[in-house]
């Protein structure tokens, strides 16, 4: 299970930084592409957030618990 996680939590950080920086490019590109797309890529990157808390409070909980 140990490497279940040293695989997913890394992934799960990419994942946050390109949907940060996806939401970053889309509020300050403006335009419709902005109105659009960046409200929605931070409350991506909101979620993404909450997957690698949970994966990382899994994995510590994992790892003290026995």
């Amino acid at each position: 299970m140990n490497q279940v996680f040293n695989i997913l939590i890394p992934l799960s950080l990419i994942g946050v930084i390109l949907a940060l920086f996806a939401g970053l490019y889309a509020l300050f590109r403006g335009g419709e592409f902005g109105r659009s797309y960046s409200n929605k890529l931070m409350r991506l990157r909101v979620l993404m957030q909450a997957i690698a808390v949970a994966l990382l409070v899994a994995a510590v909980w994992w790892k003290h618990r026995g």
